[in-house]
Protein backbone atom coordinates (compact mmCIF):
# COMPACT_ATOMS: atom_id res chain seq x y z
CA UNK A 1 0.00 0.00 0.00
CA UNK A 2 1.29 3.24 -0.66
CA UNK A 3 2.24 6.13 1.56
CA UNK A 4 -0.71 8.37 -0.04
CA UNK A 5 -3.18 5.44 0.60
CA UNK A 6 -2.26 4.77 4.30
CA UNK A 7 -2.47 8.39 4.51
CA UNK A 8 -5.78 8.83 3.53
CA UNK A 9 -7.20 5.24 5.53
CA UNK A 10 -5.88 7.19 8.57
CA UNK A 11 -7.73 10.26 8.21
CA UNK A 12 -11.06 8.17 7.13
CA UNK A 13 -10.35 6.35 10.36
CA UNK A 14 -10.08 9.29 12.17
CA UNK A 15 -12.97 11.33 11.03
CA UNK A 16 -15.03 8.25 11.27
CA UNK A 17 -14.28 7.74 14.60
CA UNK A 18 -15.23 11.58 15.14
CA UNK A 19 -18.34 10.62 13.74
CA UNK A 20 -19.20 8.22 16.20
CA UNK A 21 -18.49 10.51 18.85
CA UNK A 22 -20.63 13.09 17.55
CA UNK A 23 -23.85 10.65 17.03
CA UNK A 24 -22.80 9.53 20.61
CA UNK A 25 -22.65 13.46 22.13
CA UNK A 26 -25.93 14.17 19.70
CA UNK A 27 -24.11 17.03 17.98
CA UNK A 28 -25.80 17.08 14.57
CA UNK A 29 -23.55 20.26 12.76
CA UNK A 30 -20.64 17.73 14.26
CA UNK A 31 -21.91 14.92 12.59
CA UNK A 32 -23.07 16.71 9.30
CA UNK A 33 -19.23 17.95 9.36
CA UNK A 34 -18.11 14.64 9.55
CA UNK A 35 -20.06 12.88 7.32
CA UNK A 36 -19.20 16.10 4.53
CA UNK A 37 -15.50 14.95 5.40
CA UNK A 38 -15.53 11.28 4.68
CA UNK A 39 -17.04 11.93 2.00
CA UNK A 40 -14.25 14.37 0.37
CA UNK A 41 -12.14 11.86 1.23
CA UNK A 42 -13.71 9.04 -0.39
CA UNK A 43 -14.19 11.03 -3.24
CA UNK A 44 -10.23 11.84 -3.27
CA UNK A 45 -9.46 8.12 -2.75
CA UNK A 46 -11.60 7.53 -5.86
CA UNK A 47 -10.24 10.13 -8.35
CA UNK A 48 -7.26 7.97 -7.55
CA UNK A 49 -8.59 5.20 -8.26
CA UNK A 50 -8.26 3.70 -4.94
CA UNK A 51 -10.53 1.22 -3.72
CA UNK A 52 -12.52 2.41 -0.79
CA UNK A 53 -14.82 -0.61 -0.40
CA UNK A 54 -13.79 -1.82 2.76
CA UNK A 55 -13.31 1.50 4.21
CA UNK A 56 -16.67 2.25 5.52
CA UNK A 57 -19.87 1.23 5.12
CA UNK A 58 -20.98 3.97 3.03
CA UNK A 59 -24.82 3.41 4.23
CA UNK A 60 -23.97 5.17 7.74
CA UNK A 61 -23.05 8.12 5.45
CA UNK A 62 -26.65 7.87 3.63
CA UNK A 63 -28.37 7.37 6.89
CA UNK A 64 -26.90 10.42 8.25
CA UNK A 65 -28.40 12.52 5.34
CA UNK A 66 -31.53 10.84 5.03
CA UNK A 67 -31.69 11.96 9.17
CA UNK A 68 -32.47 15.19 8.28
Amino acid sequence: MSEFVTVLQGRVDRAHEDLAAARLAEREDDVDLHVARIKELLDLAERHGVDTATWIDRAELTAADAAR
